[in-house]
C-alpha cells in the first residue's frame, strides 16, 4: 500500500494522510483523534479554517470544501470566497454529502447521504437531511 501511496503522490496532488490513498487533503486542516474519512472524500482547508474533532465518522465521496468560486467565476468578484468550517465531536456525514464555507456541525450530528450543508451553524444532536438542506434540531436527544 505504500509503494500505491508514494506512486500515487508523485502523479497527482493527493499528498499522504492517515486516512486513505485516495482522499484528497489540501491545505492545513485541523483533524483530531478517532477520525474516519472514507476514500474519494475531500477536505479543502486551504485559504481557511477547517476543523474535524474528535470521534466523526466521514464516509466516501464527501466534499468538505471552505472555498466557493462561483461569484468569481461569473465576474461578481475578484477572488474566491473562503470561510472557516468547523465540524465537532461525534458528526458522521453521510456518503455524496458537501460541507460549504461558514458550516458549524454541533457534536452528535448526523448528517444524512447526498445532504448539502450550508454555511450555517447546525444545532448539537440534529439529524441534517437533504437539498435543500432540513435541521431536525435535537433530533439524537431522546433516541
Amino acid at each position: 500500500m505504500n509503494e500505491f501511496q508514494d506512486l500515487f503522490a508523485k502523479m497527482t496532488n493527493f499528498g499522504k494522510n492517515r486516512f486513505h490513498p485516495l482522499v484528497w487533503i489540501n491545505g492545513e486542516p485541523e483533524i483530531g483523534e478517532n477520525v474516519y474519512i472514507g476514500g474519494m472524500s475531500e477536505v479543502n482547508a486551504s485559504g481557511s479554517r477547517v476543523v474535524i474533532k474528535d470521534n466523526c465518522d466521514i464516509a466516501s465521496f464527501v466534499a468538505i470544501n471552505c472555498a466557493d468560486s462561483h461569484k468569481k467565476c461569473i465576474g461578481l468578484a475578484d477572488e474566491i470566497e473562503r470561510k472557516d468550517i468547523i465540524i465537532e465531536e461525534n458528526v458522521f456525514i453521510g456518503s455524496h454529502s458537501v460541507v460549504k464555507g461558514g458550516a458549524h456541525i454541533g457534536h452528535h450530528c448526523v448528517v444524512a447521504a447526498g445532504t448539502i450543508v450550508e454555511g450555517v451553524t447546525i444545532p448539537p444532536y440534529s439529524l441534517v437531511i437533504g437539498n435543500p438542506m432540513k435541521v431536525k434540531d435535537g433530533y439524537y436527544l431522546e433516541k
